[in-house]
């Protein structure tokens, strides 16, 4: 009958009035979100994370899109030749791969990405660390092994993002730096996004990964760890509960959390529209981290 509401309609306003104090909390603030994994090579899921940039953006809250790019890299070095190699979770990179690493990165995955906000209804652009210097990085040593053109972020220089922002647009960051004396660096995504969340003083940092959170038991997928104390973080990091892959997403939690941010939080990007259910309702998912 014209005018009564169905079972879903029902569903519908009740989401939205749930989500009304968070648009209200959000509204006007920075959050940091990693895109990577899954959620970056399967079309469905590359649509919804691009929906909740777009909705996110549309409600008042200033979203800074970080984004990796493994995969698309090793396939590129796969293509001549090379086989990737990795320390901690990190990619040994000489000057053959970090060309690699640039050109893939900086160009059809960065822009893909923009187009696809441009797509659902955004406005985005691209950058990479050397737009504006935006991230200088040094020379990256991990347990004494020299990893080449891998870089550690030194220094950020947050303007250009804040204009983008100030104009309407998303910015889209791929983890390309440059270093001091004009050397390209290739910086671990989640690094990136927890320097850039700690700069921008964000309300919250959100890593897409590809398990639940974090697991006291790597083995046990329902030994997540809903809520965890940086110090716990860090004795996870020291005993070996976190494995190497988790491991760089971790040490992006707690540089977010030591630099002021409240909450760093661990999705799995998997989950349909994982974003706005960590952001929007009362229950949240994956691992949150706090100070």
């Amino acid at each position: 009958m014209k005018g009564e509401l169905t079972v879903t309609d029902s569903e519908r306003a009740r989401i939205l009035v749930e989500a009304l104090p968070y648009f209200r909390k959000y509204h006007g603030r920075t959050v940091v979100v990693k895109y990577g994994g899954a959620a970056m090579t399967e079309p469905g899921l590359r649509d919804q994370v691009m929906q909740d940039i777009v909705l996110m953006q549309t409600v008042g809250l200033s979203p800074i899109l970080v984004h990796g790019g493994g995969p698309e890299v090793s396939e590129a070095m796969k293509k001549v030749g090379k086989e990737p190699v990795f320390v901690r979770g990190l990619r040994v990179t000489d000057e053959e791969t970090v060309r690699i690493a640039e050109m893939v990165l900086a160009g059809p995955t960065n822009k893909g990405i923009v187009t696809l906000i441009h797509r659902h209804g955004g406005r985005a652009v691209g950058l990479s660390g050397k737009d504006g210097n935006l991230l200088v990085a040094r020379r990256m040593e991990v347990d004494g092994a020299d990893l080449g053109f891998v870089g550690d972020v030194d220094e950020i220089n947050p303007h250009i993002i804040e204009t983008l922002v100030g104009g309407g647009y998303v910015p889209v960051i791929c983890s390309i730096a440059v270093g001091r004396g004009g050397e390209t660096y290739n910086v671990n995504a989640d690094h990136v996004a927890g320097f850039l969340a700690a700069e921008l003083k964000a309300e919250k940092l959100l890593l897409l990964t590809d398990v639940r959170g974090i697991l006291r038991d790597v083995k046990d997928p329902n030994s997540l760890i809903s809520e965890l104390t940086a110090a716990e973080a860090r004795a996870l990091i020291a005993n070996g509960s976190v494995d190497r892959g988790m491991i760089p997403k971790v040490e992006s939690c707690l540089k977010a959390i030591e630099g002021g941010v409240p909450r760093a939080h661990i999705l799995d990007g998997r989950a349909p529209h994982s974003i706005l259910t960590e952001l929007f309702t009362d229950h949240g998912i994956g691992t949150m981290v706090i100070p």
